[in-house]
């Protein structure tokens, strides 16, 4: 299924198409949509593929015109004020992807929606972005990623491998891979690609940001019909996916108990309340790289039960703490 950011794109694209008596080049399209050329011929052939009502044709010196037909127009769109405040309320959550498709998207359907709109009704929807605000510590920027998104998107929609040039966390310098690409996920302020890694025969995970380049392949693959980003993710504590399956219990004192109770942090957790206060969360884990680093950001409220082998590491983290900063205190005595 496509994204909705590229359906409202797609949508606004046949309002306009048929709204243009003498029809639109592809790149007054693409002008008009903030979008590349290419993205404007994969809408295209999009809309043909589905039946739309095309009609091509061939101008002064070759200049290629496309419009829909009559019987294609579509209706008029009609939001309720409620519906105008929730998509402009919406567009505050892509801000960490200004620059890309979906913002453009986003920012050309409310631009949109704001010109059909009188004075007051302005000063009233205006009113709605300053009741709510985010906080951006640790969101990533993708301003400079646009174009990689871009084509990973179109790769996505389309099936075709790509060869991305990545670095991660732990190497020196990036290095080349061929990938089929299936989803984009957003984890923790960072958009992931989830794609099908042939030289593992394994499904593995690229951070965004972390992708240099991208070029499109030839090849077109057949993504598993059985695939489903949930279920894929179902035993992961956030975006690292495991081979385990680890009962992780928890105590958490009293004092972090009720910041606990407030959230759902996985869909396996079982939390148990205690006479004295404190909390038991039970998870049902395929790896504990990521839940270890939340253990310790709780310091002393949160303490390991099981596994041994996660004990044993938080151990093993919390002395070497300890050991830098004696260090550090030693060096600046």
């Amino acid at each position: 299924m496509q994204d909705e950011p590229s359906l409202i794109r797609q949508l606004l694209l046949l309002r306009a198409l048929s709204s243009r008596r003498f029809g639109m080049s592809v790149s007054e399209m693409a002008r008009e949509m903030g979008v590349a050329g290419k993205t404007i011929r994969r809408d295209l052939k999009r809309f043909q593929k589905i039946g739309v009502p095309l009609l091509e044709t061939d101008g002064e010196r070759g200049k290629k015109t496309w419009r829909l037909v009559e019987h294609g127009r579509l209706p008029s769109l009609t939001l309720t004020y409620d519906e105008a405040v929730v998509l402009v309320l919406g567009r505050r959550l892509l801000e960490p992807m200004v620059g890309t498709q979906f913002w453009q998207a986003a920012h050309g359907a409310i631009r949109k929606i704001r010109a059909t709109l009188g004075e007051q009704a302005l000063q009233y929807l205006d009113q709605f972005p300053r009741l709510f605000h985010w906080t951006s510590a640790g969101v990533a920027d993708y301003a400079d990623k646009a174009e990689i998104i871009d084509d990973l998107t179109i790769a996505i929609e389309d099936s075709k491998s790509v060869c991305i040039t990545y670095q991660s966390q732990r190497a020196t310098e990036p290095a080349t891979r061929d990938v089929h690409p299936y989803v984009f996920t957003w984890h923790n302020g960072s958009l992931y690609l989830i794609a099908f890694a042939p030289d593992h025969d394994q499904v593995r995970h690229y951070k965004v940001n972390r992708i240099e380049a991208v070029e499109i392949g030839s090849f077109q693959f057949q993504k598993p019909r059985n695939f489903d980003v949930e279920a894929h993710l179902a035993g992961a504590f956030g975006i690292y996916e495991g081979d385990e399956d680890v009962t992780v219990m928890i105590k958490f004192l009293p004092a972090a108990a009720r910041y606990i109770l407030e959230s759902r942090w996985h869909a396996s957790q079982v939390l148990t309340r205690q006479r004295d206060g404190s909390l038991l969360a039970r998870f049902q884990l395929s790896s504990t790289v990521e839940i270890k680093g939340w253990v310790l950001s709780f310091g002393g409220n949160a303490v390991v039960l099981e596994p041994e082998s996660l004990r044993t590491e938080i151990a093993a983290e919390l002395a070497q703490l300890l050991k830098t900063y004696q260090l550090q205190v030693t060096t600046n005595n």
